[in-house]
């Protein structure tokens, strides 16, 4: 099961959590706390499912607990990683321009297997990330649909939700995200 979580401090929605689910079987799910929240999202990316429900993520010492109807996920967040370190060199107000996230896709692409850092969405939608940082995960749990998640593993295959993948190795990226509707 490959899990994506959102946890979303400024948003023009307000401050929300979600996730984005892929179960073995391949159907997606995306989990809500709202009704705007689950609209725009799924305007963007592809869903087989959406589900509104309650959403929450608790975060403390580098430990996270993200809990829904639907999904359990406890994780426990490890070191900034060297890419960390090296997007931590970059100003965040440049690192998360769409300019700069146009010049660093190219070099996404290589070093991370499936990540772009622009790219067109559902809905005629351009996006564009801008990562600030990025931590592995050194452990995690949890259950979806009260199925437990399985093993901590390299994200394989990757998810399929919308343009760009997540790393293959677990971890928690500080982004900005900027979608131009």
């Amino acid at each position: 099961m490959r899990v994506v979580v959102g946890h979303w401090h400024d948003t023009p929605l307000g401050a929300f959590a979600d996730a984005m689910v892929e179960t073995p079987a391949g159907h997606r799910v995306l989990l809500a706390p709202h009704e705007d929240a689950a609209e725009f999202i799924a305007a963007t990316y592809t869903f087989d499912e959406v589900r509104i429900e309650p959403f929450a993520v608790t975060e403390q010492g580098g430990r996270w607990g993200v809990r829904s109807d639907s999904l359990t996920l406890d994780l426990a967040v490890g070191r900034r990683t060297a890419l960390g370190r090296l997007l931590r060199l970059v100003p965040d107000r440049l690192a998360t321009s769409p300019a700069f996230c146009t010049l660093t896709d190219p070099v996404a692409r290589v070093v991370l297997d499936g990540v772009r850092t622009r790219g067109s969405a559902a809905g005629s939608r351009r996006e564009w990330y801008g990562a600030t940082d990025h931590h592995a995960v050194t452990a995690a749990g949890g259950a979806f649909d009260g199925v437990p998640l399985g093993d901590l593993t390299r994200v394989e295959p990757p998810p399929r939700f919308g343009f760009s993948s997540t790393p293959a190795r677990p971890s928690v990226t500080s982004v900005v995200t900027t979608v131009q509707v």
